[in-house]
């Protein structure tokens, strides 16, 4: 699913600048999250965990930068929920559980979990049409009335509220932000510059949004805040030209995977993470 996408990608990675924004007082930030907040292939890749795919340029890094204070990002692509618990493992090696970097000093956290559950990527993937005629691949989740990837989200709900409970039991002083995940398909799409036939991207843009909904409300039955990607990023999504587009298309034009955000999309995110933080202090 993961590797598949990164095969896809062959931009160069070149060096990013960043300018750092005024704080007004130092956060200690644990990132927890999947590729969609570690930033595969976005320049610089981080060493020794080269195996997680994670941008020294994602939100995260970017927005302890606004903040100011210490960062541990332990994103890593891939990840479920099973490996906030657990060891990771990646083609590079073993990765520790995320959790592990929680502890009774972090001040802030933001977990973006949940797309791997479900298997959104590998969902996106399967709904490539590049010749018509064809068939909607979206009839291939929805018999007798069900929906299976609705039924996926709906099963993640109880490990989302468990997740968020050992977050603020492990990490009791911090604000916790659940991240949701950005637009990855316009209304009717844009075949074939994005090889998607109509029922299919607003198929796409119906599930997400549906598993985005469940995120924002286990977030707020357990008192903790939602960081909304989706809506910001209408306008921005695989369908625009470089340089508008945040999240890159089957064949991404600039360093970063299918189907997942690019720089200037990682810009963009921690400005809308650094101001959901700050409006909550």
């Amino acid at each position: 699913m993961f590797r598949r996408l990164v095969l896809l990608a062959t931009a160069l990675l070149l060096p990013l600048g960043l300018t750092p924004m005024a704080h007004a007082a130092a956060e200690s930030y644990v990132a927890l999250g999947d590729s969609a907040a570690a930033g595969p292939l976005i320049p610089n890749q981080i060493l020794p965990e080269l195996g997680c795919f994670r941008s020294d340029h994602n939100y995260a890094h970017l927005t302890s930068q606004n903040l100011g204070g210490s960062l541990k990002d332990v994103t890593c692509s891939g990840a479920k929920t099973k490996d906030m618990y657990q060891s990771q493992e990646t083609d590079l090696g073993s990765m520790p559980p995320q959790l592990n970097a929680l502890s009774s000093s972090t001040t802030l956290v933001t977990v973006q979990i949940g797309a791997n559950d479900v298997g959104l990527t590998g969902f996106i993937e399967d709904c490539l049409n590049l010749l018509l005629p064809g068939d909607p691949c979206n009839d291939d989740y929805q018999q007798n009335g069900r929906d299976s990837w609705r039924d996926a989200t709906d099963a993640l709900r109880p490990k989302l509220d468990q997740l968020i409970r050992d977050i603020r039991q492990r990490a009791p002083q911090a604000r916790v932000f659940v991240v949701g995940y950005a637009t990855y398909a316009p209304v009717d799409g844009c075949w074939p510059r994005v090889p998607v036939f109509r029922a299919d991207a607003n198929y796409i843009r119906a599930t997400i949004a549906y598993f985005n909904l469940a995120l924002a409300q286990q977030a707020a039955a357990q008192g903790v805040g939602f960081i909304d990607l989706q809506t910001p990023s209408e306008g921005h999504d695989p369908c625009k030209s470089s340089g508008v587009r945040w999240i890159e298309p089957y064949i991404p034009t600039t360093a970063a995977t299918p189907f997942h955000p690019n720089a200037l999309g990682m810009r963009n995110f921690a400005a809308i993470v650094t101001q959901a933080v700050r409006a909550a202090v």
